[in-house]
């Protein structure tokens, strides 16, 4: 697909790839020293099951912004530079570029992913927890980051299309990160409605706390069909809605 490899050929100088990863691996060892710090003091209650869901949880809050400043730079090099008349006069058409942004977008986030799985799966290892590695589990949470990740873009692209001004776009994503973090705290009714709160909805792991004994249980979640329908759902309306947009907007 020529469209697809010129969305990464003008990246190249870019340097989103770069943004990302710097991003990704401050999650990653903000991850590796809280929990080692627990480790240390609470050895019984630091498995697999506890940096899975603290990764999940900060997802919530890092991939909202990295989704939104990489959808913002695919987006505002056409804004900046006026290449939608280039690119419309070359016949291609603007639902294929569209499409193009949106997969270029969600590979590289993709590939963000797989790095955090990849670097837990060997702290883990590292750290001799008891149990052998749940790649299942592995599996659940990289799928549930990709959907995720789906809608977010779907929906960032299409208001970075449609506003020149990147503000908007980046608030809408910090506005995200806000909501991804703490949507936890919401009544499931009103949480399912943002889409950024999926990060932790579609975690393959659940957590009790009990206050008084001031202790936290950890325990695998079911695989719940309506959370990746919603999602679906949201991907297919924002991308839609989005793409819509664009094919009819003026140049």
């Amino acid at each position: 697909m020529k469209e697809l490899t010129l969305e990464f050929f003008k990246l190249r100088r870019k340097k989103i790839g770069w943004m990302i990863a710097i991003f990704l691996a401050a999650e990653v060892l903000w991850i590796f020293m809280i929990t080692s710090y627990t480790l240390a003091r609470h050895p019984e209650n630091v498995g697999w099951e506890y940096v899975l869901l603290m990764l999940s949880t900060l997802n919530g809050l890092f991939l909202p912004i990295i989704s939104a400043v990489v959808v913002s730079r695919l987006c505002d090099m056409e804004h900046k530079g006026t290449t939608w008349k280039m690119l419309m006069a070359t016949n291609v058409s603007r639902n294929r570029i569209y499409l193009a942004k949106w997969i270029c977008a969600n590979t590289l986030l993709l590939c963000g992913a797989a790095f955090q799985i990849g670097a837990l799966s060997a702290f883990g290892v590292f750290k001799n927890f008891p149990d052998p590695l749940p790649l299942v589990l592995l599996v659940r949470l990289l799928a549930g980051t990709l959907l995720t990740n789906l809608a977010v873009t779907a929906l960032q692209q299409w208001i970075s299309l449609t506003f020149k001004n990147q503000t908007f776009a980046l608030t809408l994503g910090m506005a995200g990160g806000f909501l991804g973090v703490t949507a936890s705290f919401f009544p499931a009714s009103i949480r399912k409605l943002f889409v950024w709160s999926y990060y932790t909805e579609m975690s393959p792991i659940g957590m009790s706390y009990n206050a008084l004994a001031e202790t936290s249980r950890y325990f695998v979640l079911p695989a719940q069909a309506g959370n990746g329908v919603a999602a679906l759902l949201m991907i297919a309306i924002f991308y839609t809605a989005g793409c819509l947009h664009a094919s009819r907007q003026e140049i």
